[in-house]
């Protein structure tokens, strides 16, 4: 992995976790679940075959898989790897999540009963 600073260091699942704890504060999301995330992202990026990522390619990594944990805590940490500028941006990203169907933990909206 390359840091913004150009230095590079081994992948770090420790690190993926951290960064991704900040998102799911006050969430209902435990700590066997983001170690799970964390690998499944290690899996990822591996298997891309990219000899090196650099710090904001492995966030971008960690968003489908946040997404599908938990949607608020996606929807915070997307505010940052996506540059989140304006609510609308916010409001962009709930509609595409809504549109996708998205109706887990932490969805916006319950999902559908079915009939």
């Amino acid at each position: 992995m390359r840091k913004r600073s150009g230095v590079s260091e081994p992948f770090s699942r420790a690190k993926v976790i951290s960064g991704v704890r900040k998102a799911c504060q006050g969430r209902p999301v435990s700590d066997d679940e983001l170690a799970i995330l964390a690998q499944r992202v290690e899996e990822d990026i591996r298997s891309s075959g990219v000899a090196e990522i650099d710090a904001h390619g492995v966030g971008l990594a960690i968003l489908q898989p946040l997404q599908d944990l938990d949607l608020v805590a996606y929807l915070r940490f997307a505010s940052v790897y996506q540059g989140f500028e304006s609510l609308e941006d916010f409001e962009s990203a709930i509609a595409r999540l809504r549109e996708e169907g998205a109706g887990g933990p932490g969805s916006a909206a319950p999902a559908p009963s079915p009939v």
